[in-house]
């Protein structure tokens, strides 16, 4: 009877490899490779994982065998105990010599903010979180911008992936957080729920995020990371609760996700570059937009952004470009936005270079962007927008297929139209609103 025990546990051992080695190579197709990541295996790896079919080879950490406590409550005990069991078990996984798998089981874990730092001996590291990750309430531990509530940094090679969630509970603290002063301000800017930094080689997916302090993801000095499938939750009225925010990072590519939240849905500053957004929803928030540009000296150029396949929802924006007056000069340049759908969107198409103030003339160039086929209805009569600066006028905007309806208030007299300031605008296909003349 043992001998066919264990005969039956080494044939599913057997049988499991087997399926996923099989789900794996299926799913693994163009064989993109950046160095050892490939990026093709690292999201069948994800993709397999949010299904529960594992790789059995891989060493697992679980941070319940490092300590961990699970429960609600924000127990001063379990909160350290918690902190020290993340540490380790990932300091753990980080420096195994083989395939290794971060675990955060199902249940509940009050952390305080914690910091994954690399560099690691595998890759890609695997970090599978099928809990709910809830951060502490009291604002006062958190030790200000720079370290946010969960930071990954210095890694190459990750996946983070496991169909878990990320409880900012960002209501305990938004009224600390006054919008009428500067996002600069000291206590301004409110911890995000995830930040990478410096990390290079990275799948995020599958991964809820609710209720952020402030930004939900944090993207800064990374390169070649993907975030696919995720879901970003925040109220309307949240403050600066950006679903993505991207700063100077190259290769930034995000899909397939329904993000909702206070702010921008997505936001590309200074430095992001070949980024694109595809099939993504977003609303309620302030659309997707590049910018504010200009705020910082020195900021480097944001080029090659794409965001195609969107749908916008009742967004205070729509597809959106912002600049201050500018410390230094700086330029945007060669964007896309395509096929995107809008829904009852405030100011669907707007070009802003007058965000710190209608006196103030930009120094950021923007040049060679495209508007195609945007469709959908405008609660704002003027739908396209377009200010650009005195000295430095937008060049090479172009707008194909412009099919935008008005849905707003039935007694406003006003026509449906377009505004243009200092820009250079060439047309294409159908224009509704009118094109500027």
């Amino acid at each position: 009877m043992a001998i066919a025990r264990r005969a039956c546990t080494n044939i599913a051992a057997i049988c499991l490899f087997l399926c996923y080695s099989a789900l794996v190579s299926c799913e693994v197709t163009t064989g993109e490779a950046t160095g050892k990541f490939n990026v093709s295996a690292a999201n069948a790896h994800a993709n397999a994982i949010n299904r529960g079919i594992l790789d059995p080879t891989a060493k697992v950490f679980n941070v319940l065998q490092f300590g961990a406590k699970p429960g609600d409550k924000e127990d001063r005990h379990n909160i350290d105990s918690n902190h020290m069991a993340f540490v380790k078990a990932f300091e753990a996984a980080c420096h195994h010599e083989g395939k290794a798998r971060l675990v955060i089981p199902r249940g509940t874990f009050v952390i305080g903010p914690v910091t994954f730092m690399g560099p690691c001996s595998n890759t890609p590291l695997i970090v599978q979180i099928q809990g709910t990750i809830k951060a502490l309430t009291d604002i006062s531990e958190f030790p200000g911008q720079g370290e946010e509530w969960v930071n990954f940094q210095n890694i190459n090679g990750l996946v983070v992936t496991g169909g878990g969630t990320f409880d900012g509970q960002g209501a305990s603290c938004w009224k600390y957080r006054f919008t009428k002063d500067d996002n600069n301000a000291p206590s301004q800017r409110l911890p995000a729920n995830i930040q990478f930094v410096e990390v290079s080689n990275a799948i995020v997916r599958g991964i809820t995020s609710v209720n952020s302090k402030g930004f939900h993801y944090f993207i800064t000095g990374c390169k070649n990371i993907r975030l696919y499938h995720l879901n970003i939750t925040a109220p309307d009225e949240s403050p600066n609760t950006d679903g993505i925010h991207i700063s100077q990072s190259d290769v930034v590519k995000i899909a397939k996700s329904y993000i909702g939240t206070g702010d921008d849905c997505v936001g590309m500053i200074r430095g992001s570059s070949n980024v694109s957004v595809k099939k993504v929803t977003c609303g309620p928030g302030h659309g997707i937009s590049v910018g504010s540009l200009g705020k910082y000296d020195n900021e480097t150029d944001v080029k090659g952004i794409i965001v195609k396949d969107c749908t916008l929802v009742g967004t205070q924006n729509g597809l959106r470009i912002k600049t201050y007056e500018g410390k230094s000069a700086s330029r945007a340049s060669s964007m896309i936005f395509q096929d995107i759908v809008m829904k009852n969107v405030k100011h669907p198409i707007i070009i802003d270079q007058f965000y710190g103030g209608k006196d103030k003339d930009s120094i950021v160039k923007i040049n060679d962007i495209q508007f195609i086929n945007i469709t959908g209805t405008s609660v704002s009569k003027v739908a396209v927008d377009i200010a650009c600066s005195k000295h430095y006028p937008c060049q090479n905007v172009h707008l194909s297929s412009i099919n935008l309806k008005y849905n707003g208030n039935d007694n406003d007299q006003a026509p449906f139209s377009s505004s243009c300031v200092n820009a250079h605008v060439g047309y294409h296909g159908l224009q509704l609103p009118p094109p500027c003349r």
